[in-house]
């Protein structure tokens, strides 16, 4: 079992942080508040998408990674059961959009970190943002991957690009070879 995973909403549960460090931007920027259902469904196809809808300049963009950095460290705990799931794999490698150094901070914190092969980032490594298939041609080509596991779609069109077979975790919107709500023991037979 050879994955590529997602991290934000997929491994930590850190779409609270993202919420709230968007809405913030959100109310410095109106000066009022956002619907935060409204937020959240736009945040989970991409941030870019979710700036451009709420009229909110990418000059922000660092103020955002500011705020979602410090509330992710704080309180975005793992998943219940990613753990089993990280050390039955054979590989496992990450593909981000969040900083190496937030990564891997996030995954000391927890414990989660010397079960990962390598993080690649877009903006430490060189890749274009996902859904660019590069950052993913890159490790499927180093790691002979199976599966890709992400919470969105911009996480899998590339992962079915180069080939893996894709599992969505926690959303049943997205198109995907497999999808799942939690982590379960049971999870591990169907990536094999």
């Amino acid at each position: 079992m050879r994955l590529l995973w997602d991290l934000d909403g997929t491994i930590f549960d850190t779409y609270p942080a993202i919420l709230n460090s968007f809405c913030s931007v959100y109310e410095e920027v109106h000066g009022k508040s956002v619907n935060k259902n409204e937020a959240l469904r736009w945040l989970k196809r991409t941030s870019k998408e979710a700036f451009a809808y709420f009229g909110i300049s990418e000059e922000f963009r660092e103020r955002f990674k500011e705020l979602d950095h410090a509330q992710a460290e704080a309180e975005s705990p793992p998943f219940e059961g990613i753990e089993f799931i990280l050390a039955t794999a054979d590989v496992n490698v990450i593909v981000t959009h969040r900083t190496k150094t937030s990564t891997k901070e996030l995954l000391v914190k927890w414990g989660l970190y010397d079960y990962f092969d390598e993080i690649v980032s877009p903006d430490d490594d060189g890749f274009p943002r996902k859904p660019d298939v590069a950052a993913y041609e890159y490790v499927h080509n180093k790691y002979q991957l199976d599966w890709a596991i992400g919470d969105r779609a911009l996480d899998l069109i590339p992962a079915k690009a180069v080939g893996l077979k894709t599992c969505a975790f926690q959303n049943d919107e997205i198109e995907a070879d497999l999808h799942i709500d939690s982590y379960t023991m049971s999870l591990i037979e169907k990536l094999k």
